[in-house]
């Protein structure tokens, strides 16, 4: 097999980022290695001074409260909102890792955001995590007049497992009937459980491996991990109906281990009638523009999602 072409703007970020491989199933040495790698690459983030932050307590099902931090730009919002889901794998990250990209987006986009502090695998498994993001929506929905937000303009976005959460979070207001969900936002999102068997297209290019994807799915679900006994509401792969879903806007690199799951997600959204904008990404892998900020690749993507998050 030849070898993959790598968009030049990035591979001096992946270098950087290789480091020893781990143990499927070191979830300490993962949190430890990606959270410093996240905090290099948002250190490459300039802060935005025009964006307020307020810290909320939002109750989750079980009682517990949940960080949520509202992000607005100054002056009056535009009427929408979003319910923002960081990334990790399901086991590692938090709000304030993320605050800076979180930040970006509504500088950029003049659009507030509402990121959940959601909490982690495996101390929190299936269904904790997914039913704190909905949680989060439904304060953001009960909320929305004193915040200045119309109910019907809300969306959700989310980055790798946080975009696996805003996909099944889609999934469960759907089959809860609400609250509605205006669209969703999908960065390179990590949506079926299966991705685990290695395929040698992404050798050596994968910044977040199968092993670690086996580990994030292991600590959501246990042993019911790539068997029969997935919930949709936990792999939304494995939807088999995804009518009535939000329009959707997905876009992964194709060097990502995530991008057949996610051309294929947005090939039945397409297909169950959903208005589904997809980009791929050549030469870039999961992450990629936190590799290199001021890269063509992360200017067009960027740019990209503010568009999307403006015109709801």
């Amino acid at each position: 097999m030849s070898t993959p072409w790598i968009d030049p703007e990035l591979v001096e970020g992946m270098q950087a980022a290789d480091d020893l491989p781990l143990a499927v199933g070191d979830i300490a040495g993962r949190r430890s290695l990606h959270e410093r790698l996240l905090r290099e690459e948002f250190s490459g983030l300039r802060a935005p001074d025009n964006v307020l932050t307020t810290d909320f307590r939002v109750p989750a099902a079980d009682g517990s409260q949940l960080l949520a931090r509202w992000y607005s730009p100054p002056g009056p919002g535009p009427g929408s909102a979003g319910l923002y889901c960081h990334g990790g794998g399901m086991i590692l990250g938090s709000v304030d890792l993320f605050d800076p990209l979180a930040a970006r987006y509504v500088s950029s986009s003049a659009v507030p955001l509402l990121a959940i502090d959601y909490r982690l695998a495996p101390e929190f498994p299936y269904p904790t995590p997914i039913e704190d993001v909905y949680a989060g929506l439904v304060w953001l929905h009960d909320h929305a007049s004193e915040l200045g937000v119309d109910p019907d303009r809300m969306f959700v976005m989310g980055d790798s497992a946080g975009g696996c959460l805003a996909a099944a979070v889609s999934l469960l207001a759907r089959d809860r009937g609400g609250p509605r969900i205006a669209r969703q936002i999908l960065i390179y999102p990590m949506l079926d459980d299966r991705t685990t068997t290695p395929d040698p297209r992404f050798d050596g290019v994968a910044s977040w491996t199968y092993d670690d994807n086996a580990t994030g799915w292991s600590a959501l679900l246990g042993d019911a991990a790539g068997t029969a006994d997935v919930a949709a509401h936990a792999a939304p792969a494995r939807a088999r109906d995804l009518a009535g879903l939000p329009p959707a806007y997905i876009d992964v690199g194709d060097l990502d281990i995530f991008l057949d799951e996610d051309l294929e997600y947005a090939l039945r959204l397409s297909r169950a009638g959903i208005p589904t904008e997809l980009h791929v990404h050549p030469g870039a892998p999961h992450g990629f523009e936190s590799l290199a900020w001021g890269s063509s690749v992360a200017t067009r993507s960027l740019a990209d999602r503010v568009r999307v998050i403006r015109s709801v």
